[in-house]
């Protein structure tokens, strides 16, 4: 008898045939983008730090012991170095990593105070000149020429000085200075979506203003606006840090990172690691937010990479 012809079929996994689900894409996406998962780990760092420091914190950010002033961090080798205060003591004998850990709070919370409220009215502006156009456009168009012709630091510090130094002052300042970017980009996006189709129909068949502005344009700019959002929050933390610096920020004794350079800056020489320290602080904390503003817009909208 001749051999018999198998008639086994091969057996075919379901995932050969369907495509992946767009959560699997999505998470693919995620976790392939270094530069996401990079800013997302760094950022999630500060935050752990910022909102647990009263737990973590090996005391308190303002306890001045002037006969421990001075004390390197624990790479130095030097006797005075001691893991009861790993990043070192300042001029007054204040714990580094203390006021490093509660320097996080007042950086985030001054960035994404300012974040909102310059996100609010650029984005309203923006949105509103990009949609209606004409007089309208030409008014905002008016309004962020006047602001672009005014510096931010020199006016800041202008307000600053004239008001008052305070944590608030300074969430307002730099919330009411730093709109443009969004007004600008948030115009030519809307200018961009208003023209498309379901923003056609929607008028159409009668839709209001407001339900055209909310539920048709705004999800179809939220990528661009996220973006914005991060760098503004990464600019007015960076503008924070240069008017402590100059003295007319955050004011003492408030742990501000951009406080703690101007308080160390007559040490460069002598001991760099007081600069150091919570200048690497304030480098990680910028660009992890720039890189998770990025990883967003390429996660969302991998068709808009560059």
């Amino acid at each position: 008898m001749s051999d018999a012809v198998s008639t086994e079929r091969p057996i075919v996994v379901t995932a050969q045939i369907l495509e992946p689900s767009p959560g699997a894409l999505m998470r693919r996406r995620i976790f392939g983008h270094t530069g996401f998962m990079i800013g997302i780990v760094v950022l999630a760092t500060i935050f752990f730090m910022a909102i647990f420091a009263p737990l973590i914190s090996p005391g308190d950010p303002y306890d001045q012991v002037l006969s421990r002033k001075l004390i390197p961090p624990i790479w130095h080798d030097s006797a005075k170095a001691t893991w009861e205060h790993p990043l070192g003591t300042d001029l007054l004998g204040r714990d580094y990593l203390t006021r490093l850990f509660y320097g996080a709070r007042i950086s985030l919370l001054i960035g994404f105070a300012a974040m909102l409220i310059s996100g609010v009215i650029g984005t309203t502006l923006g949105v509103i000149a990009g949609y209606f156009g004409g007089r309208v456009d030409m008014v905002v168009n008016f309004i962020i020429t006047t602001r672009l012709s005014m510096p931010v630091v020199l006016v800041a510090l202008a307000v600053v000085s004239l008001v008052g130094s305070s944590l608030a002052m300074v969430i307002w300042v730099l919330g009411l200075l730093i709109w443009d970017r969004f007004a600008v980009v948030m115009r030519s996006a809307t200018m961009q979506v208003r023209n498309l189709d379901f923003v056609t129909s929607a008028q159409a068949v009668g839709c209001s203003t407001p339900r055209i502005l909310f539920a048709e344009i705004m999800p179809n700019i939220a990528n661009s606006l996220i973006v914005i959002a991060t760098i503004e929050m990464a600019h007015a933390i960076l503008l924070e840090a240069a008017l402590s610096f100059l003295g007319l920020g955050v004011q003492p004794p408030e742990p501000s990172w951009g406080l703690m350079i101007a308080e160390a800056k007559g040490m460069m020489f002598f001991d760099a690691w007081l600069i150091a320290i919570p200048g690497a602080a304030l480098f990680a904390l910028v660009l992890a937010i720039n890189l998770l503003g990025d990883g967003i817009r390429d996660v969302t909208a991998p068709e808009n990479r560059n």
